[in-house]
């Protein structure tokens, strides 16, 4: 059987999408395994489904490169919201998610003609036991050196719900990820830390109001970048006094996006704002689990993308790998 498939980006992160009506049609991990090989049309970070929801406009499930299934990803949940507003007609929607249901909408464009989406990022919580992470006896970590990862960094530990760990660092930490990836590789292993694994993400400070992210995604390995730890990482930036501002400009590896982080009565209101990308639209044959692609149509859309990143190659030029 021919399927059809949409290949999307937001800030670099690369998905599959594709629209069922049914949520057992494929087997998921299977098929998404497959999608993302490098060698495959040049792979991707995971696979989006868009599927009919009974609480909300759609739900959206989001499958790892390695199979596994993370319980959201904000770079993806923005070219989710705009395939199902364009698709509804709508300017803004409701999308179900694994642990919440969160509202997008449309945004002026933050680049040039780049469609432009905003999407709520929630719940938030620093417990540990929200990670799941185990430390001592601790039930928090905020902007903490943790010995046993590094004598000089800080960390805080938060999920949004993906669970991340946030280190504060100097230059030389982005300019050689070894350290970064050293840590990253044994969070994500057998370890007494982080059962389930964490992504860990590595914050610059650039300017009262920019910071420069790097991540190292569960699951995927370094990423262009990760929507939740964006705004994870601008959440805590701003509860350290690194950025002094509401609305953040997060730099990463893959362009750059806008976090709002806003408190109401103790609550963290976050929202990421950046890019929805359409690169291409793909037909594919499935059979049992035997996957070819037959067809592969390009958009124009990642041309004006790629201004972008020469904007961001340039900001950052001074430090970042």
């Amino acid at each position: 059987m021919e399927r059809t498939f949409l290949k999307v980006h937001g800030s670099g992160n690369t998905f599959y999408l594709y629209n069922s009506n049914n949520e057992n049609e494929f087997d998921w991990p299977s098929l998404t395994k497959w999608l993302c090989l490098k060698d495959n049309d040049g792979g991707a970070d995971g696979l989006l489904l868009v599927l009919p929801s009974t609480i909300a406009d759609a739900k959206m499930r989001v499958i790892n490169a390695d199979g596994s299934e993370a319980s959201m990803c904000g770079n993806g949940l923005r070219t989710v919201a705009r395939f199902v507003c364009e698709k509804l007609g709508k300017y803004e929607a409701i999308i179900e998610t694994m642990k919440a249901n969160l509202h997008v909408r449309n945004e002026a464009s933050i680049f040039g003609t780049i469609p432009t989406y905003a999407v709520e990022i929630s719940p938030v919580s620093f417990e540990l036991n929200s990670l799941p992470m185990k430390y001592k006896n601790q039930t928090v970590i905020r902007h903490q050196i943790i010995e046993e990862f590094s004598p000089t960094i800080k960390f805080t530990a938060v999920s949004v719900p993906n669970p991340h760990l946030i280190g504060i660092v100097d230059a030389q930490y982005i300019e050689d990820a070894s350290h970064q990836q050293q840590l990253s590789e044994f969070l994500n292993s057998e370890n007494e830390f982080c059962m389930d694994g964490v992504n860990v993400s590595y914050v610059y400070p650039m300017k009262n109001d920019t910071i420069f992210v790097r991540t190292f995604e569960r699951g995927v390995g370094f990423t262009n970048a990760c929507g939740t730890a964006m705004t994870a990482s601008a959440l805590v930036s701003k509860l350290n006094g690194l950025v002094d501002t509401d609305l953040i400009t997060v730099y990463n590896p893959g362009g750059f996006v806008k976090c709002e982080v806003k408190q109401n009565n103790g609550e963290y209101q976050l929202t990421l704002i950046g890019n929805a990308t359409v690169t291409a639209e793909y037909t594919i044959e499935i059979n049992d689990n035997q996957y070819k692609i037959l067809n592969r149509k390009d958009t124009e859309e990642q041309k004006q993308y790629e201004k972008c990143i020469e904007l961001v190659k340039k900001e950052t030029s001074s430090f970042s790998a």
